[in-house]
């Protein structure tokens, strides 16, 4: 399932692995590709949004919406 989230707070590289692994470490197998200036954060993924918006804030990044 491909999910979308914005994202605030990413402002470098280090900021794009953070969240790559964060969502990785839910699922392996997630495909994650990040629009940093735009603070778009695309997820392919089985597991459920809230979940994976939990992880990406763990982090400590803001998902909004």
């Amino acid at each position: 399932m491909n999910q979308t989230f914005n994202v605030q707070g990413m402002t470098c590289g280090h900021c794009e692995k953070a969240v790559t692994q964060a969502v990785q470490s839910l699922d392996p197998q997630a495909q994650v590709k990040i629009d940093r200036p735009a603070g778009k954060v695309e997820v392919q993924t089985t597991q459920p949004r809230e979940a994976v918006a939990k992880a990406i804030a763990e982090e400590g990044y803001e998902v909004v919406g």
